[in-house]
């Protein structure tokens, strides 16, 4: 079988799912597309800025992205490429597109807020703050460990600093520009193009001047880089960094649609299914932790109902947005898999454990790429500049994302001078930072690591979960969200269980409480769940 079939089918399904099954989505939710976004009605300047819909879809892709697609699928593969492929598309369109546009539409049903606040409406004030506190520990494990896989990066590879260093000033001028030309959307056709050209000529610029650090000076730089890029005004940086990024992930999916269509690789792994693994446990329910980001990611809940749903400028422009860019990163979750069909299972297997997931993308999507006329060495350059870059955007829009975490669990407070200080943009992201310092000082970031992969799977269930009341309580079609949602925790909770039994065994207490924690915090928003449905239901008998 040719690479380039699997590719035409899986782009032909998507597409036609977002053409059908987003509207029948959209269609449920029941929201008129006159509706004032909370962008228009919250506007500061800050966090509330009414978008171009082209800039917030690169702004959401480039922070739901991250290496997610890549990483995930990859590893994945181990399991069998059938079985990845199934949960990319079948997850992708049902789990992860539902789960993407619910959030963001729940969110602009409510000032734009998080997924935390619809909880409190809809839930309780005790749901939103143990939402809240597992979100903003989740984030900051994140951004610890993204700081720290960045500077090592930096560190081993200068170039890749250098590069990041020019997009960040070009993104601060592009975004200043932007402001100048307004709503003239010629001049931002124009504008855009000469930005994207720069973005790619800075790859090259970075090779040619790399800059030297240390790993304790990259770290102090990324964290202070996060801090402005926290509490600026949207337009001056994340935003329009996130949109000039966004076209090195599109570049990337061009040049390896173009370059399998040239090259048309026969798959050379074989189709057999992997129902356990040594490493990695049985097929179910690892599977469906391991490819998060290419199917669905309680990630995406937190970008959604944060920085995304803030600079919506229509409600017209939800479909392009969550649903179409969801699609978007499961087709690149494709090409992923695809990266390493073109070796036999013996290859894969031991290249893998070798060089890694996104060493192995790399050098088989570069492969790929260079029968385009592009030496092999760059087009592998290219791919590995374009995955340290979106870890660079996870890394900042995290850091955006804590704050809102932090701000929104003390609003409401009835100390009006703990509620100043704790909703204070500047406050509010110092102490992320110094939290994430605290985490990477004490050195077990990368121990709590493992576990993340439920965590965020488990973000998903309760996000579904919030929807799920909402869509009820509201009296619209929820059926499409509650399967969902039944499935992911049943996921997750089989997932936490082994975990804990695992490291229980192995003596690692710390990672099994954990573990347990996040199962019993599973149990409990189940239960305050059910309790607000069935107090609704004997009001309405009452």
């Amino acid at each position: 079988m040719s690479l380039i079939v699997l590719l035409v089918i899986s782009g032909v399904f998507l597409i036609i799912a977002y053409k059908y099954y987003g509207r029948f989505v959209l269609k449920s939710l029941g929201y008129k597309e006159d509706q004032i976004t909370p962008a228009h009605s919250l506007k500061d300047g800050v966090d509330y800025v009414p978008t171009n819909k082209f800039v917030v879809l690169g702004h959401h892709f480039a922070s739901i992205a991250g290496a997610g697609p890549i990483i995930g699928p990859i590893i994945a593969v181990t399991f069998g490429w059938i079985p990845a492929v199934i949960w990319i598309l079948l997850g992708g369109v049902f789990f992860g597109a539902v789960h993407d546009t619910t959030s963001l539409v729940a969110s602009l049903s409510h000032k734009g807020k998080s997924i935390g606040t619809v909880i409190q409406s809809y839930i309780g004030e005790r749901g939103k703050q143990l939402f809240l506190i597992f979100s903003f520990s989740t984030l900051i494990l994140v951004i610890a460990v993204f700081a720290d896989i960045i500077a090592k990066t930096f560190v081993k590879n200068p170039e890749v600093g250098s590069s990041s260093l020019l997009f960040i000033i070009l993104a601060i001028i592009f975004g200043q520009a932007s402001k100048l030309i307004k709503e003239n959307r010629i001049a931002f056709v124009i504008l855009s193009a000469i930005g994207v050209g720069l973005t790619y000529y800075f790859i090259f610029l970075g090779n040619a001047f790399p800059i030297d650090a240390s790993y304790q000076i990259w770290v102090f730089a990324l964290l202070a880089y996060s801090f402005i890029a926290s509490v600026a005004p949207m337009p001056f940086l994340l935003q329009p960094r996130d949109y000039l990024s966004s076209f090195l992930l599109y570049g990337l999916i061009l040049a390896a649609i173009v370059g399998v269509a040239f090259s048309n690789p026969t798959i050379e792994m074989d189709s057999a299914v992997n129902f356990k693994s040594d490493d990695l446990g049985y097929i179910f329910p690892v599977l469906f932790v391991t490819v998060a980001c290419g199917a669905i990611s309680g990630f995406h809940s937190l970008v959604a109902s944060g920085t995304t749903a803030k600079q919506v400028d229509k409600m017209k422009d939800v479909k392009m947005i969550s649903f179409g860019g969801m699609l978007i990163e499961s087709f690149l979750a494709i090409i992923s898999v695809g990266a390493v069909l073109v070796i036999d299972r013996g290859a894969y297997t031991s290249r893998l454990a070798a060089e890694g997931p996104v060493n192995l993308f790399a050098d088989g999507l570069g492969v790929v790429i260079s029968t385009l006329g592009i030496s092999e060495n760059l087009a592998v350059t290219f791919v590995a500049l374009t995955v340290s870059t979106f870890a660079l955007t996870s890394l900042d829009t995290c850091t955006r994302l804590a704050r809102f975490t932090f701000q929104e669990y003390f609003e409401g407070r009835k100390s009006k001078q703990s509620q100043q200080i704790g909703t204070n943009r500047y406050v509010a992201t110092s102490i992320v930072i110094i939290c994430a310092v605290l985490l990477l000082l004490s050195g077990e970031f990368m121990a709590v690591w493992p576990i993340f992969g439920s965590a965020n799977q488990l973000l998903a269930a309760i996000a579904l979960l919030t929807v799920a009341v909402w869509l009820i309580k509201q009296k619209k079609p929820s059926l499409y969200v509650v399967l969902p949602m039944f499935f992911m925790f049943t996921v997750t909770l089989s997932s936490l269980l082994l975990f804990t039994v695992e490291n229980f065994r192995n003596g690692l207490f710390v990672l099994a409480g954990i573990a347990l924690a996040l199962m019993l915090l599973s149990i409990v928003l189940i239960r305050l769940a059910y309790k607000s449905l069935q107090k609704e239901q004997n009001e309405v008998i009452a």
